[in-house]
């Protein structure tokens, strides 16, 4: 199930010109409103075609199961990502363990990469009654904003039709509350939700659909269409659907495509997607295709543009969602890893993660590694508590701790940074041992320079007051190249 939102705006460096074609073709708007305008001619499939993109894994995962007792205790799964005033928003779905309906939720954050926050302890949309069109499961939520208090969701439910069908709900903010339309479903038998572009007036649905289409591996589906005046409908199904299908054989997509959101800006439609293999477990990578006209896709030659190798311990990057800020494209998903000890209902563990890719050089990202409220005395974390930091693309690195020490403190926090080949098993001698300053009663800060050329770190911090805690600890990584 997947989808997402750009955020276009161009720029051109012509010492980078290979990387810069992608801020020329995909301009980005600075709003998650509904797209209305006709703008710039679309460039031509060559331009497009010289677009390059680096590869950034991000602080994985990000959103993990809720606790054992809570409604999304079992698995989660990507739904949307969209950004508005400043925060942003991470929608999925979810299944407590036990349950077998999937039902949606909403974490938030101040920056692209988090820490991210879920909010409340209930899912914001939940299955409807016995015997409805969705009593089965709510999932694969996309917002679209065209007012200030205007928010619209698509999503899509199962239930008594034995279908996918879509519904529609609104609100006054991101988080809700939604008011699910009266006349639901809005669109019967038309697959998991993806994107809702409105051009021209009209608003063009984009759907994976059929479901577990012949020839595709499990649940993979094509893309396909239906259009309709007004959020509710009617729609009409596209009579030449579908739009893109699968890779040939011996493609990396050649099993399927995922769900995906597809963009309308600057004359072109855009779209990132999720692609599997035909043989073998479901192992995915991304994929990028755009479109002149909204119709007819084309599927980008040097695909796929993430591949789930160059983050470690990961089988899948699945359901992808996008949010745009040049020179980065964030791409959040579900995040299947290769090595578990998953909960034995399920057949694999699904968390939610992130990746960047970077558009030009030179570039300074910054990502969070740890966020704590406390850390007791004599407390240490563990590498399970901070992401790998991945260095492969990356020239200078730079670490920044902050906390808050107690009047009565009397040593200083110390941090550890450990290296790694795969990013997998970790050395057990420190790369470099930093102290931050002692400052009693107050917040200290500081930043420390990396020279290293390894490919993978963490970072482990220590209270190496026996009496006293810390708190409100954060450490940042600013990654530049």
């Amino acid at each position: 199930m997947i989808f997402g939102k750009f955020l276009f705006e161009s720029r051109f460096n012509v010492k980078h010109l290979c990387l810069s074609v992608l801020n020329i073709c995909l301009v980005f708007p600075n709003s998650g409103y509904a797209d209305d305008a006709k703008s710039k001619p679309a460039p031509t499939r060559d331009l497009v075609e010289n677009m390059q993109f680096i590869q950034i894994p991000g602080p994985n995962p990000i959103i993990t199961p809720g606790p054992d007792g809570a409604w999304d205790d079992g698995v989660t799964e990507a739904s949307d990502a969209f950004r508005d005033v400043g925060t942003y928003y991470f929608y999925y779905h979810a299944i407590a363990e036990g349950s077998k309906s999937y039902q949606l939720g909403v974490a938030h954050s101040p920056g692209p990469l988090g820490p991210f926050k879920k909010h409340g302890d209930k899912p914001i949309l939940e299955v409807g009654p016995e015997g409805s069109w969705e009593a089965t499961h709510v999932a694969c939520a996309m917002i679209l904003k065209e007012g200030p208090e205007e928010y619209y969701m698509w999503y899509s439910g199962y239930g008594s039709n034995k279908s996918w069908d879509i519904g529609l709900a609104t609100a006054k903010h991101p988080l809700g509350p939604w008011k699910k339309h009266e006349g639901n479903p809005v669109l019967r038998d038309f697959g998991y939700m993806g994107g809702v572009v409105k051009v021209d007036g009209k608003y063009r649905l984009y759907s994976a659909y059929p479901i577990s289409h012949i020839g595709y591996k499990g649940d993979y589906s094509p893309l396909s269409l239906a259009m309709g005046d007004k959020p509710e409908g009617p729609y009409v199904k596209y009579r030449d659907n579908p739009l893109m299908e699968k890779g040939n054989f011996g493609d990396w997509d050649d099993g399927g495509i995922s769900e995906a959101e597809v963009l309308y800006h600057n004359g072109m439609y855009h779209m990132f997607y999720g692609g599997t293999e035909l043989f073998g477990p479901r192992l995915e990578h991304v994929g990028y295709a755009y479109s002149f006209d909204g119709y007819e896709f084309f599927k980008y030659a040097k695909n796929p543009v993430a591949v789930r190798q160059v983050s470690p311990n990961t089988a899948a990057l699945a359901e992808v969602h996008t949010i745009i800020e040049p020179p980065f494209i964030y791409l959040y998903y579900t995040l299947r890893p290769a090595l578990h000890e998953g909960k034995k209902n399920y057949p694999w563990v699904e968390n939610l993660g992130v990746e960047v890719l970077v558009t030009q050089r030179p570039f300074s990202l910054n990502m969070p590694v740890i966020n704590l409220d406390r850390l007791a005395p004599g407390g240490k974390t563990s590498l399970d508590d901070s992401p790998p930091l991945c260095l492969g693309h990356i020239e200078r690195v730079a670490i920044t701790v902050e906390c808050a020490y107690e009047s009565n403190a009397t040593k200083p926090v110390q941090l550890h940074i450990v290296s790694s080949a795969d990013g997998l098993t970790y050395d057990t001698s420190d790369l470099y041992t930093f102290e931050l300053d002692l400052q009693c009663g107050q917040t200290a800060r500081k930043t420390f320079e990396l020279d290293t050329k390894v490919r993978f770190i963490k970072v482990i911090v220590e209270n190496r007051d026996k009496s006293e805690s810390v708190s409100n600890i954060s450490i940042t990584a600013s990654l530049s190249g």
